[in-house]
């Protein structure tokens, strides 16, 4: 009765932006359903340049999140364990690609890694890598994009686990590369998973810094969002076709999390 009673004293004027931000945020992904074209979809998800775009999109993607697990895990665990000068101002520059223009992004990429950029001549020089406008460089640009969502989850998975275990193991004889990797690293495996998860839809979806750092190149560089962008010009269709994989992958990462969420709520 308590629950009804609440319900039945909502205010109108809260009800009503609610309800206009709910259809606002939804009238697009219905829109997006409603023209798809269902009679001709398995046919034109069968077309080469769909299939060329998913696979490379979902391998980029793969391996930027394992670049992103490499490098950000480390760096979550110094960020929550370690007492250094500067970690907030470390912490800071972490999370700039989280608000830092794709665009921007892939601009900043091109003049550290491209052939005349601050590593990108050396790169090329030395050892003849060459970053930009390769499928090497759509990787390097998701997971530029896409490793703040992994550090911030991994750290705040580092914080909320109990230091007392790999207090305990350490007072045993453990070193500090096994107490991480046999008590911290299974202590905060949900997070890792869930950052992973994040970090693995971003670089999907990543358009900016790729399109500006490894261009749009088709079985090279053109992921999906890029086919996307691509395509509303020559052919709405695919646009709309390569729109709906992304809005499934969409759905399926949130319902996947979903668990997560509403237990840590």
């Amino acid at each position: 009765m308590n629950r009804a009673v609440r319900r039945q004293r909502v205010p109108a004027a809260l009800l009503v932006p609610a309800g206009l931000g709910l259809v606002f945020l939804v009238l697009p992904l219905v829109g997006l359903l409603v023209r798809a074209p269902w009679t001709t979809l398995p046919r034109r998800l069968g077309e080469p340049g769909v299939l060329t775009a998913l696979r490379l999109s979902l391998e980029t993607a793969t391996a930027a999140t394992l670049l992103c697990v490499a490098l950000g895990v480390p760096l979550a665990w110094l960020l929550a364990r370690v007492e250094f000068p500067g970690r907030r101002l470390v912490r800071a520059l972490v999370t700039v690609p989280l608000v830092l223009p794709p665009v921007v992004g892939g601009v900043a990429l091109l003049l550290v890694f491209g052939r005349r950029g601050l590593l990108g001549s050396w790169l090329d020089d030395t050892f003849g890598v060459t970053l930009p406008f390769t499928t090497a460089g759509v990787v390097l640009a998701e997971a530029f994009v896409a490793m703040p969502f992994l550090v911030i989850a991994v750290e705040g998975a580092l914080r909320a686990a109990d230091p007392r275990y790999e207090e305990a193991a350490a007072t045993l004889g453990a070193g500090r590369w096994t107490t991480f990797t046999r008590v911290t690293l299974p202590l905060v495996a949900p997070g890792v998973a869930a950052g992973a998860v994040l970090c693995w839809a971003r670089a999907l979806g990543e358009f900016g810094a790729t399109i500006t750092f490894a261009g749009n190149y088709p079985g090279r560089t053109q992921t999906m969002p890029l086919a996307v962008y691509l395509a509303l010009e020559t052919d709405p269709q695919a646009a709309i076709v390569l729109s709906l994989i992304l809005l499934v992958v969409s759905v399926a990462i949130l319902a996947g999390l979903r668990d997560r969420w509403v237990g840590a709520s």
